[in-house]
């Protein structure tokens, strides 16, 4: 399939998070039919553009099988964009999936056990978004650091990949977009 044939254009309205009332970010949920034209339903990094301004960004699992786009502060500013107004989007998959940006507590624990860092140096691109994924989706502090330790346990034992764990949240319902504000 030809990048042609994975980007989609639409129109959507870019809403504002129910919580927090300050909140200085907003986000778009893309229609099903854009979501469909990506490779997983789990988080992915597409290029794309919002009334013309191009960015890359990636896409969170709304546990619907689609996926929602943030928009930070930076980004409506620099598109001029804020909620409520109604954006031409178009969104493709990146060729190559970047590698994720280690989060500091994992860093440390995977220095801290050598073979754990060699199983997640020799896991794929798309297996570390899961694994980080799995550990920052974690809705309290104490779970996190227990998924750091069964992470670190699970590499170290040779699993390449999170088990237990759906990314696009369909399934366990663990995932969702932002509700928005009214």
């Amino acid at each position: 399939m030809s990048k042609a044939d994975t980007t989609s254009r639409f129109k959507a309205k870019v809403l504002r998070p129910a919580t927090p009332d300050d909140a200085a970010w907003a986000f778009v949920v893309l229609p099903r039919p854009a979501s469909e034209k990506l490779p997983r339903r789990g988080r992915t990094t597409v290029d794309a553009s919002i009334n013309g301004h191009r960015f890359q960004a990636t896409l969170e699992p709304d546990g619907q099988l689609s996926h929602w786009l943030k928009l930070d502060r930076r980004l409506l500013e620099t598109a001029r964009v804020q909620a409520g107004d109604t954006v031409a989007l178009q969104v493709a998959p990146v060729k190559r999936e970047p590698e994720p940006a280690l989060p500091a507590d994992l860093r440390k624990a995977l220095d801290a056990i050598p073979v754990a860092r060699a199983g997640w140096d020799a896991t794929t691109t798309i297996a570390r978004v899961d694994w980080i994924h799995w550990i920052v989706s974690a809705k309290q502090a104490k779970t996190r650091t227990q998924r750091v330790v069964a992470a670190c346990d699970m590499l170290a034992a040779g699993k390449r990949r999170v088990c237990c764990f759906d990314p696009s949240g369909y399934y366990s319902k663990a995932l969702a977009a932002p509700e928005a504000a009214e």
